[in-house]
């Protein structure tokens, strides 16, 4: 449907949430979203918010706090330790001008299955054994495709969000999508581009199913897990 309709962006109705699906539908693009009590909807907004990480914006006050917080005892990012509680997070906390959630119980269930192929990732901001913020998305290819982040204490997701952006840029992952678009995205240096040109990023960075041009489903090799390493920090020059 397009920009000037009630639901700008909607694609398709029905269908299922196998893993298979959310990652074919992901490389073109698609992704879910529906609230409780609604039918599977699929999305592809035109245009499409993305945060090119070259463009990310660490502002003054943001790298004083990311200094700080990595100089604090108890202070720690952690990635990939507990995604489930990292999804769970997202769908608990409440959004402004939201009610309720779209991470309703069975997305939650399909992103644990991708987790456990190894296709979502979390980056996690823990303090004193805590989680108090973080991020999931998927990464297919040279490609992350962003879902949702929550934060619990000051300024948690942007801490995570700066990691994300050392890990894409030390990995050459270019774009980071945003999905929809935000004052909060935008501030950090997230920009609309139009659906044509995301699609063809993806054709170039995310490539095809192995098998796909013999008319076969050989599912697409996962990629390496990523862990914590410090050194990401050096691409923000922190």
């Amino acid at each position: 449907m397009g920009a000037d309709s009630e639901a700008p962006g909607l694609l398709a109705v029905g269908g299922d949430l196998r893993p298979e699906r959310l990652l074919a539908a992901y490389r073109l693009g698609i992704f879910p979203w529906y609230g409780e009590g609604q039918p599977l909807l699929w999305w592809s907004p035109d245009p499409r918010m993305v945060l090119q990480v070259q463009d990310f914006k660490l502002h003054p006050s943001l790298r004083k706090t990311i200094r700080r917080f990595l100089r604090v005892p108890g202070g720690e990012l952690r990635v990939n330790h507990d995604t489930a509680a990292v999804i769970a997070a997202c769908a608990a906390t409440p959004r402004e001008g939201q009610a309720g959630t779209w991470i309703v119980p069975e997305m939650q269930q399909a992103y644990a299955a991708l987790a456990r192929r190894g296709f979502v990732q979390s980056i996690e901001t823990w303090v004193d054994g805590r989680l108090v913020g973080g991020l999931y998305g998927l990464r297919i290819g040279r490609m992350f495709f962003g879902e949702s982040m929550f934060a619990h204490a000051s300024d948690a997701s942007k801490i995570a969000l700066a990691y994300l952006v050392g890990l894409c840029r030390r990995d050459a992952l270019p774009w980071i999508d945003c999905q929809q678009n935000t004052r909060h995205l935008a501030s950090l240096g997230a920009a609309e581009v139009s659906g044509a040109a995301f699609r063809a990023h993806l054709a170039a960075h995310v490539g095809a199913m192995a098998g796909e041009d013999r008319g076969a489903q050989v599912p697409m090799p996962a990629p390496p897990p990523w862990t914590y390493d410090a050194a990401a920090w050096q691409e923000l020059r922190v």
